[in-house]
């Protein structure tokens, strides 16, 4: 079955990667309707998580959000696909680093790092990192569980000198690279881990929930500085990017954590509409 959806799929999304941005934004927009007002996708996720989040907003001003997230959430569906027909020069005119400095004088300290994020904006085009610092990129992510659109989707970041890493794997493979030479690491650090024994609990966006802390315990371990990464859409297909780099101020506890927490609610409430609610994020909402 996985292989026939792949074999059915994969027509289109390569069409889709080599169509000009202009029609890829027209179907985008067509497809935001139909995902929110046809097939309702997860729409009762979305209202529940703004409700819970902005309590204080409208009825009015939560549908706004709730439309424009749909808009958002369309454009970066698209967007991710179109990577695979992007060239360098195509993905660094619309993806711009402010400060790619800041990674440079990491790197000039013999220091490999880890660029920490949340599913916002477009953290998918963060990929395109590796065109701008030197070494290889690997993203931490959770395998798919159909094989083929798996391994596509490691191509795709692939062509982008990005590679994909299992979080199952990431201890042996942190023990078999070069040693001499660079290497970076991107944790999307939002997810919602299940509360087991003594998990880590604190507030994010208001709400008492289990935080996923992978980065912080991964960087410890192997002496990475941490970088923060605030994406946001500058117009519709352009972003830019702003690094802060997380400095652990204390020996014990989670405060890389806490910092990368408050720098990401800084971002969400900027602009509401960036964040990915249909995240089921506070399914294990502590109260």
């Amino acid at each position: 079955m996985h292989l026939l959806i792949y074999i059915f799929s994969y027509p289109i999304i390569k069409i889709i990667s080599l169509l000009p941005f202009r029609i890829i934004y027209i179907l985008s927009s067509t497809f935001s309707l139909l995902l929110r007002n046809i097939f309702r996708y997860r729409l009762d996720t979305v209202r529940k998580n703004l409700k819970l989040v902005f309590p204080e907003k409208s009825s009015n001003e939560i549908i706004k959000i709730e439309k424009d997230f749909y808009k958002h959430f369309s454009d970066i569906s698209f967007e991710s696909i179109k990577a695979y027909g992007m060239t360098k020069s195509e993905m660094n005119s619309r993806y711009k680093y402010e400060n790619i400095e800041l990674l440079h004088q990491i790197q000039k300290k013999s220091k490999n790092f880890i660029i920490i994020c949340g599913h916002y904006s477009n953290f998918e085009w963060l990929l395109s990192i590796g065109y701008n610092v030197k070494g290889n990129g690997y993203g931490i992510y959770t395998p798919m569980s159909n094989k083929f659109f798996n391994n596509l989707f490691k191509k795709i970041r692939k062509k982008h000198n990005a590679y994909l890493i299992s979080r199952y794997r990431i201890d042996d493979f942190i023990q078999n690279i070069n040693p001499n030479k660079y290497h970076f690491f991107g944790f999307a650090s939002d997810q919602s881990p299940r509360k087991i024994g003594n998990s880590y609990i604190s507030k994010f966006l208001g709400q008492k929930v289990p935080i996923f802390t992978g980065a912080e315990r991964f960087s410890k371990q192997y002496n990475l500085s941490v970088v923060f990464a605030d994406v946001s859409r500058t117009k519709r297909g352009f972003y830019r990017t702003k690094f802060t780099e997380i400095v652990n101020t204390k020996d014990s506890g989670y405060n890389i954590t806490d910092q990368f927490l408050r720098l990401l609610e800084k971002q969400i409430y900027r602009d509401p509409s960036q964040y990915f609610w249909t995240h089921n994020r506070f399914k294990h909402l502590i109260t």
